[in-house]
């Protein structure tokens, strides 16, 4: 228990210290955990022979994640991307596996072993990708969209490969050596002594076997889960749904590992399957602290594995396997993003973002191992050669920014033209740009709305608003849409920085503008204000306003003694964040600025004298009211 306890504190250890580092440097998390894995195994040697027990376990973050990526992802959202997932994910499998395979054929592998390498490596890493892309506020461009699409088709490519590896195997009991020749294998039976469903069944007999894992998990989660949602909810124990939500997981996981599958895809099947479930929030929230704490630490892990002996045994080498798996693969994934007309920056986001090996070549190369396609050595160079292509994936995403510092030209030319112009232009059109636009026209004014999320702008078509797609910070954009001769420009974007890159640059390219901007809180409000924004109206402030307002109906105050409160608070808080705004530092966190926390008490110390007097002021009035009439007060009324 003392060794299990040491080791959990350095893995913890290791990952405050070294995460939260990485990320005020702006790597990204993800690099900060696969640094973390380095210090405490290669270089320090704090952790050994465990971190491969510990990393089948870690592996449930991977699963996990698959499992919460398949709630999102209904089956008729599945159909709808099957162009971009047969087509651009289809091609990138399909080619980057041939590519790998003839590269392999080059350096002596019969095909059986290059196949096997080429499917390994057509792989990219789900687990970075997707958690940096949300990091980066990438998920919503096109490029991260059709990385997303990608690795979809990749994450359900992992079932028949799985189902192929198996008939990829030479006659037993002969397995290959590390010249590709073949030799008779002593029986390593013990080795391998965990229940299978699979083992000592031919090749057609895993592969069926296989199958019908997957028809067993879809069926179960059609017809199974929702009786057992409705059972553990009679017993009303929170802890219940979490527990149900762990066996639901492990219980997959475990079918798949039987059968030679990957558990992470057996998850992600039921995902989907339970995308239409009315538990599938609940489920949501109950795995998510669980998936970020295991993802941590597999990547740490996978930091420690990594075998430095023999990288400086043949450190060319292995190098020049890494990086000719990156330059392949980015060549592929770059001239497919030609193909399908993905432009500009999102070019070079794909590319890159998709260029390394991925969590999933760990699983692959150990059931190739299992099932004798590759044999313990080339087993270890390949497990290496995905480390070392995750481990630099952080920095692709560096060089993808520096990149897109140098292209402004060539951006995505599937946006629409905008071949109209007009007094207000309307740049967002989600929940908050909506009601703008729906209200300004209803009074008989006309708008130009342009926003760069194509489902949003095509259901807008629907009810018969008309909006451009396209990206509302290009400048070229915005002069199509007549910011030349605009009076109003309404900036509605979700994201906080295009906001305020888009403030910035119409208050240059007009300094009579009149522009109004949505903030999401009191800091963006302040950068918004620096800016240049002339309105600024938080997205939350006047619904809770109306919020507090109802409450305090009811707890007794008058309509009209309410109305004042509110009224009082509304024009208080925002002479309150003019001052504030003045005092505020840029880069500085309000809880660090004492001139602004010294300014912000004192405000609200105010605040609570003018409310104070203006109550005393109603209550007088009432006084002398009621000795006019002759009446008694009516309380709670």
């Amino acid at each position: 228990m003392d060794t299990f306890l040491f080791q959990a504190t350095i893995y913890l250890g290791a990952a405050v210290i070294a995460v939260p580092l990485a990320a005020r440097l702006g790597l990204g998390s993800v690099l900060g955990y696969l640094a973390a894995g380095i210090l405490i195994g290669p270089v320090t040697g704090l952790v050994g022979t465990e971190t491969k027990d510990l990393q089948h376990f870690a592996e449930f973050g991977v699963v996990m994640m698959l499992f919460l990526i398949g709630l999102e992802l209904e089956p008729k959202a599945l159909w709808n991307m099957r162009d971009r997932l047969i087509g651009l994910g289809g091609l990138q499998i399909s080619v980057t596996t041939l590519l790998i395979m003839g590269a392999a054929m080059l350096l002596g592998y019969v095909w059986t072993i290059a196949f096997a390498i080429g499917m390994i490596f057509a792989l990219s890493s789900t687990a970075i990708v997707l958690q940096t892309l949300s990091e980066k506020g990438l998920m919503q461009t096109n490029g991260g969209r059709s990385t997303f699409s990608v690795l979809l088709s990749q994450d359900i490519a992992v079932i028949p490969m799985l189902a192929i590896l198996p008939l990829l195997v030479v006659s037993a009991p002969v397995r290959l050596a590390e010249d590709g020749s073949m030799q008779r294998v002593v029986d390593d039976h013990d080795a391998h002594a965990t229940l299978s469903l699979v083992e000592g069944l031919p090749g057609w007999g895993v592969t069926l076997v296989t199958l019908g894992a997957v028809a067993a998990v879809i069926l179960t989660g059609i017809f199974a889960t929702r009786p057992v949602f409705r059972y553990i909810h009679h017993a009303k124990l929170r802890e219940m749904y979490t527990a149900l939500a762990l066996l639901i997981v492990v219980a997959i996981a475990v079918l798949m590992t039987m059968v030679g599958l990957s558990p992470a895809l057996g998850t992600f099947l039921a995902g989907v399957v339970l995308a239409n479930s009315e538990f599938r929030h609940e489920l949501e929230s109950d795995l998510e602290p669980f998936k970020g704490l295991l993802l941590g630490l597999f990547f740490i892990t996978v930091g420690a594995g990594i075998d430095f002996a023999l990288f400086f045994g043949e450190p060319g080498y292995i190098l020049a396997l890494t990086f000719g798996v990156i330059i392949i693969k980015g060549l592929v994934l770059y001239a497919l993003a030609h193909l399908f007309k993905i432009k500009g920056k999102d070019r070079w986001l794909f590319a890159l973002g998709l260029a390394q090996a991925g969590e999933f070549g760990f699983i692959l190369i150990s059931f190739s191992q299992q099932q004798g396609v590759l044999s313990p050595g080339l087993s270890s160079t390949l497990l290496l050669v995905v480390a070392l292509s995750m481990l630099i994936t952080p920095l692709l995403f560096i060089l993808y920014e520096f990149l897109g510092r140098f292209i402004t030209e060539g951006e995505d030319q599937t946006h629409d033209q905008v071949d109209e112009q007009g007094a207000v232009i309307i740049a967002g059109i989600g929940r908050f740009g909506q009601i703008v636009n729906r209200l300004v026209q209803s009074a008989g004014f006309s708008t130009v709305v342009i926003d760069n999320d194509l489902p949003t702008v095509q259901m807008m078509r629907k009810f018969g608003f008309k909006g451009f797609f396209g990206d509302p910070t290009r400048p070229d954009v915005l002069k199509a849409a007549g910011l030349e001769d605009a009076k109003v420009l309404v900036v509605a974007i979700d994201d906080k920085r295009m906001a305020k890159a888009l403030v910035t640059y119409a208050r240059k390219a007009r300094p009579d503008l009149h522009i109004i901007a949505r903030a999401r809180d009191r800091v963006h409000v302040y950068e918004l204000y620096a800016a240049g924004a002339n309105d600024i109206v938080r997205e939350m402030f006047d619904g809770s306003l109306r919020a507090g307002r109802y409450v305090l109906e009811n707890l007794g105050l008058s309509e009209y003694e309410a109305a004042e409160a509110e009224n009082t608070f509304y024009h208080h808080d925002r002479s309150a964040m003019r001052d504030l705004a003045e005092v505020w530092k840029p880069g500085v966190p309000v809880m660090e600025n004492p001139e602004y926390l010294a300014r912000a008490k004192e405000l609200n110390n105010d605040l609570e004298t003018e409310l104070a007097s203006k109550q005393q002021s109603g209550e007088a009035q009432d006084d002398m009211r009621i000795r006019r009439s002759g009446k008694s007060p009516r309380y709670g009324g």
